[in-house]
């Protein structure tokens, strides 16, 4: 870290995380530090740089990307890396290697592979016994059915059938996850902190009530103990580290839990959760500089997160 009480937090696609970034510079002022916050884009016209400078850089996708970051790391005296979407992981991850002073709170790069590929996380859930929807071949699928894109993300290209002609017409079906479709349930998920000792910190479940794009738009907290074991057995199986947000469906006619998603990073969700009492931005910092981290069991159920849209303007000069 350095020693002039400024950290300096690297965001990979923060673009929509303002309420994240301004919790992380309230942590770091009730700790006693400056925390500066830069987020890395492909454009500079994007919500966080309301609060943030906006660095544009490359796709994760392009070969020399880790290099980008590697480089504006050391230029900008970057002291943690925090990626904020699917595809940012893996490279923030890449990123660890390659800057051992800099702080980067993910799991290796290749549980995260594991994770974003819907049918390698299915196996990998059963292997580990823990329970997750039926999951079928095509020529086995009990009808309904929902067939989700292997690689995909926020909801985009879930289908639903209720025959199984229509199920065998799908293109590309070998590229889909296809389970049992639960018509009655609910869905949740957990934010949770793994300390790089695989130390538990906290598992919060909240009821996503209402969604938008893939986006939760109302939440709240509660506590749901058989929620928070499952989540402390997936966090342990696959030796998950730093902040992690698991997806949990409850089948509300059966009433069972089952695991759907395991997200290695900070969910957009996260928020309700650190007001309810989970210090997660506190673990951040708190971790990168080496102090002492206490478990939190006393955050408070029933804290409801409702969420608004505000505008942030640019102007061609």
């Amino acid at each position: 870290m350095t020693s002039d009480k400024l950290i300096t937090v690297l965001m990979l696609g923060g673009a929509r995380r303002v309420s994240m970034a301004e919790l992380l510079m309230q942590s770091g002022k009730q700790l006693g530090h400056h925390v500066r916050i830069l987020s890395y884009e492909l454009q500079p016209q994007v919500p966080i740089a309301a609060v943030a400078d906006v660095i544009v850089g490359k796709k994760w996708s392009d070969a020399d990307v880790v290099d980008d970051l590697v480089a504006l790391a050391e230029r900008e005296k970057v002291d943690i890396i925090l990626p904020f979407v699917d595809g940012a992981i893996e490279i923030a991850a890449r990123c660890a290697i390659r800057l051992p002073h800099v702080f980067v709170p993910v799991s290796p790069d290749d549980v995260a592979a594991t994770m974003f590929d819907k049918i390698a996380a299915a196996k990998a859930f059963k292997d580990a016994e823990i329970p997750i929807p039926t999951t079928y071949s095509a020529l086995t699928a009990e009808m309904p059915a929902i067939a989700k894109p292997r690689h995909g993300s926020a909801s985009r290209g879930i289908k639903v059938f209720h025959n199984i002609e229509d199920l065998m017409h799908l293109e590309g079906i070998s590229d889909y996850l296809v389970q049992e479709y639960i018509d009655q349930r609910e869905e949740y998920t957990v934010d949770c902190y793994v300390t790089a000792g695989g130390d538990i910190l906290c598992t919060v479940p909240r009821l996503r009530e209402e969604v938008m794009g893939g986006e939760v738009t109302r939440t709240r907290t509660c506590k749901l103990p058989v929620v928070e074991e499952m989540s402390r057995k997936v966090l342990e199986a696959f030796e998950l580290r730093g902040p992690v947000t698991l997806q949990f469906l409850h089948d509300t006619t059966r009433d069972r839990f089952l695991l759907m998603e395991v997200n290695p990073r900070l969910g957009g969700g996260v928020v309700c959760s650190i007001y309810a009492g989970a210090p997660i931005a506190d673990y951040i910092l708190k971790e990168s500089m080496g102090q002492k981290l206490n478990r939190c069991d006393d955050w408070m159920p029933n804290t409801l997160m409702a969420r608004y849209q505000k505008e942030v303007i640019f102007y061609d000069r």
